[in-house]
C-alpha cells in the first residue's frame, strides 16, 4: 500500500479538485471529468449586509466587468421564415427554396447579453440543431478588432425545444389531492379531531390540559399525545451554534438518537453523544487521510458500533466508534469486485454516497461511474454492480431496515430506479420512477418498503409510491433527455419559467420552495418518534430548512441563516474568495443548508450547513421547539457559539476589527 499522501498532496479549499497535481502511480487517485458533480463550484456572490438575506444570496452580476463587447447576429430572410416556422409548431423551412437575399445585422445590448448567461438561453443558442442549426451566425466581436473570422463555437448538448404549457402554471396543485387523501390514511401522523364547539387557536397547553382531564377514549388520549408531538416543528433561533474552519457537508443522528456525526471538507467526520439530546458532548474525530475534495458522505452502522465514510475515491473508510479505540480506519476497497460478476467496470471512481444495510453486513454505494455497488463486509469485497444508469448515481438507500434485497438509487440521468436483488439475473431494475425533470441530488426512503422521497436539481422534492412506478419496458420507451435541459445548478439561478412537467410524472406529490442550487441538497422523511412521520423536509440553498405536510403546503421553516448571520468575527485571513466573489465591501455573510437531521425522539433538528463570510466555513446548529419564544431562562443559553470541540470560544465573540489572528494556526487539534 502507497504511503499517506503528504497534506501538501491534499486538494486545499481554495483549489479546483480537477487541477491538483497528483502520482499518477497513487492506486487511489481518480481523476474523472464525469465525477465532479459537487466539485466545481462557480462563484456566486452576496450583497452587502445591509441589503438583508435576499441581497445575500443573490449570484454574481457578471454585466459589471463587461465593457466593450457586443454581439453581433446576422439573420437572412430565410431564417426569419424558419423562426416563424417554429415559433407555430411547424419544423418545415418554407423558403429553403427561395435565395436568400442579404441579411441585417442585430446589435445586442450588454443587459440582453447577460440575460441569455443568465438561464438555459445561452446553452440553447449554442446547442446543436438551435441557432446554429437554422444557419445563424454568432459572432463575438471587440471594439478594436476589425477582424470577423471570430472565435467559433462548438455546438454542444442535445436539442431542447420548449414546450407549451410550462412555468409557474404547471405546478403541481397545491395542496395537493394526493396528499390529502395521504394524510387522512393515518400512515403519515394522526389529524386532530374536535373535543368542542369552541373555535379557536388550540396550543399545546389547551392539548395538555385536555389529555390532563382525560377527556375522550384511549384512542382520543393517544392521537392528542401524537398531534401534540407532531406540532412541535423546531423554531429558527439556535440553542448552539457549532463552529467549523470548513464546510459543513452532512451530519445525522443514529436510529436511537444517541449518537450525531458530521462530515466537513477538511476530511474529518466529528462524533457527538447526544444521549441527552439538550446537552451534546464531544465525543471523538476520525479523519479520512487522502481524501479528495472533501467527505461526500457517512452511515453509521445499525448498532452504531462503526461508521463508514466516503469521499471522491472507490476507497470507503470504515473507523469504529469507541472512543478509546484509536486505530486507523479500515479501507474498503469497492473496485475490489468478485470474480463471480463477469461484467467489466472502472478501476476507480468517487463515491457519492453510501449507506448501511439493515442487518450491518452491507454497504451500498452510488458512484460516479453510473453504477451501484454491494459492497460485503466479511468478504471484503463487493459483490455486485449495477450499471444501470446514464450519469453519475448521487444517491442510494435500502428500501427497509429489514430486507437488503430492495434498492433505490437516484441519478443525475433524471431516473429514480428500484432494484430486486433476487431477481437480477439479467441485471433488470424492477421499475422506473419518472418525473423530475433534471438530475436527482438525495433519495430517503421512509423504512415501510412502499413510500420513498427524492430531491431534484429542477427544484422540487416529489413523494413516490412503489406500486406506481413504470415497468423498465415502459420507461424504456421514454426519451428521458427529451425532458431535461441539464440545468447547470452549480453556477446558475434557476428560472420557473422555463419549467416543463414531464408528461410520464408519476409521482404522488410535489413539494416546492426550497432552492437545490450549488451542492448536492438532501431531503428526508421526519421520524415517527417525535413528530409522528407527519412531514418531509430538506435543506436549501437560501439558508433555510423547508418543513412541508404531505399536502405540499409548508407546514414550517427554520431559518439557519437568520439564526447563525455574523456569528463569528470576519478573518482577513481566511479566504473566503475562493468559494464566492467579494461584495463591494467584502464576502457577504452567506449560509446553504446542505443537510438537516429531525431527532427520533425530540423536538430537535440540526441543521448542517456552508456558513460564514462567503461560504468559506461551515456549521452545525442545532434547533429545538420552544413554543415561539426568543429567550430561554434555562441553561445553557440560547445562541452559544462553541467550537467543534463545543468548547466556548471567545474570538467567535470578537468584534470583527478585533480579530487578526488565523483561525486555522489557533484551530484546538481535536484528533
Amino acid at each position: 500500500m502507497n504511503p499517506l499522501r503528504s497534506p501538501q498532496d491534499i486538494p486545499s479549499e481554495g483549489d479546483d479538485p480537477r487541477t491538483v497535481a497528483y502520482d499518477p502511480n497513487d492506486p487511489f487517485w481518480h481523476d474523472s471529468d464525469g465525477d465532479d458533480d459537487d466539485m466545481d463550484y462557480e462563484p456566486a456572490t452576496g450583497g452587502s449586509e445591509d441589503e438583508g438575506d435576499s441581497a445575500d444570496l443573490s449570484f454574481h452580476d457578471a454585466a459589471e466587468n463587461l465593457s466593450g463587447v457586443e454581439i453581433e447576429v446576422e439573420i437572412t430572410e430565410e431564417d426569419e421564415d424558419e423562426e416563424d416556422d417554429l415559433e407555430d409548431g411547424d419544423d418545415s423551412e418554407d423558403g429553403a427554396d427561395e435565395a436568400p437575399r442579404p441579411g441585417r445585422p442585430i446589435y445586442i445590448s450588454r443587459e440582453q447579453i447577460m440575460q441569455l448567461l443568465g438561464h438555459t438561453g445561452l446553452r440553447e443558442l449554442f446547442a446543436s440543431g438551435g441557432l446554429i442549426g437554422t444557419r445563424r451566425r454568432a459572432r463575438m466581436l471587440n471594439d478594436d478588432d476589425d477582424n470577423e473570422g471570430g472565435t467559433g463555437y462548438d455546438p454542444v448538448g442535445p436539442r431542447t425545444r420548449r414546450r407549451r404549457g410550462g412555468g409557474r402554471a404547471a405546478f403541481q396543485k397545491v395542496p395537493s389531492d394526493e396528499g390529502k387523501e395521504l394524510m387522512n390514511t393515518g400512515t403519515f401522523g394522526s389529524n386532530d379531531r374536535p373535543n368542542d364547539t369552541l373555535k379557536r387557536k388550540k396550543r399545546l397547553a389547551y392539548n395538555v390540559m385536555q389529555r390532563e382531564l382525560g377527556l375522550g377514549s384511549d384512542g382520543r388520549q393517544k392521537n392528542m399525545n401524537k398531534v401534540m408531538r407532531q406540532g412541535m416543528i423546531p423554531e429558527s433561533m439556535a440553542d448552539t451554534i457549532i463552529h467549523y474552519n470548513s464546510r459543513c457537508y452532512s451530519g445525522q443522528f443514529s436510529d436511537d438518537g444517541n449518537f450525531f456525526f458530521s462530515c466537513a471538507q477538511d476530511f474529518k467526520v466529528r462524533m457527538y453523544d447526544t444521549s441527552n439530546p439538550y446537552d451534546w458532548k464531544f465525543y471523538k474525530s476520525v479523519v479520512y487521510p487522502y481524501g479528495q475534495w472533501t467527505i461526500t458522505d457517512a452511515s453509521l452502522s445499525p448498532d452504531n458500533r462503526f461508521l463508514a465514510y466516503s469521499s471522491i475515491r472507490s476507497m470507503v473508510c470504515l473507523a469504529p466508534t469507541d472512543p478509546n479505540d484509536g486505530s486507523e480506519p479500515n479501507l474498503l476497497d469497492f473496485a475490489n469486485i468478485s470474480n463471480h460478476n463477469p461484467r467489466t467496470f472502472h478501476t476507480y471512481f468517487g463515491i457519492w454516497s453510501i449507506r448501511f444495510s439493515g442487518d450491518g453486513r452491507e454497504i451500498v454505494a452510488g458512484t460516479g461511474d453510473s453504477s451501484v455497488y454491494v459492497y460485503d463486509i466479511e468478504r471484503q469485497e463487493s459483490i455486485l454492480r449495477i450499471p444501470g444508469h446514464e450519469d453519475d448515481v448521487n444517491a442510494v438507500c435500502f428500501g427497509d431496515s429489514q430486507s437488503p434485497h430492495i434498492l433505490y438509487s437516484g441519478s443525475d440521468d433524471t431516473t429514480l430506479k428500484v432494484w430486486d436483488r433476487r431477481s437480477m439475473g439479467d441485471g433488470r431494475e424492477a421499475g422506473v420512477f419518472l418525473g423530475h425533470t433534471e438530475g436527482l441530488t438525495y433519495v430517503d426512503s421512509k423504512g415501510d418498503g412502499r413510500y420513498v422521497l427524492s430531491n431534484g436539481k429542477d427544484q422540487t422534492a416529489k413523494l413516490w409510491d412503489l406500486r406506481k412506478m413504470h415497468s423498465k419496458e415502459k420507461a424504456d420507451r421514454v426519451d428521458i433527455n427529451a425532458y431535461t435541459t441539464r440545468f447547470e445548478y452549480r453556477s446558475n439561478a434557476y428560472d420557473d419559467s422555463q419549467y416543463q412537467p414531464h408528461p410520464h410524472d408519476c409521482s404522488l406529490v410535489t413539494f416546492r420552495g426550497h432552492k437545490v442550487l450549488r451542492t448536492l441538497i438532501r431531503c428526508h422523511f421526519s421520524p415517527p418518534g417525535s413528530t409522528d412521520s407527519r412531514y418531509v423536509y430538506s435543506g436549501s440553498y437560501d439558508g433555510k430548512v423547508y418543513v412541508w405536510n404531505l399536502d405540499a403546503t409548508l407546514a414550517g421553516k427554520i431559518d439557519v441563516l437568520k439564526a447563525t448571520k455574523n456569528s463569528r468575527p470576519r478573518d482577513p485571513n481566511l479566504l473566503a474568495e475562493t468559494y464566492d466573489f467579494y461584495g463591494r465591501n467584502g464576502a457577504s455573510w452567506m449560509t446553504c443548508v446542505r443537510d438537516a437531521s429531525w431527532h427520533p425522539n425530540a423536538p430537535i433538528v440540526a441543521a448542517t450547513s456552508w456558513n460564514g463570510w462567503g461560504t468559506s466555513q461551515g456549521t452545525c446548529t442545532v434547533h429545538t421547539w420552544n413554543d415561539g419564544l426568543e429567550e430561554d431562562e434555562g441553561e445553557p443559553k440560547i445562541g452559544r457559539r462553541v467550537n467543534a470541540l463545543l468548547q466556548h470560544d471567545e474570538r467567535l465573540y470578537r468584534p470583527a476589527a478585533a480579530s487578526r489572528r488565523h483561525w486555522y494556526d489557533d484551530e484546538v487539534d481535536d484528533d
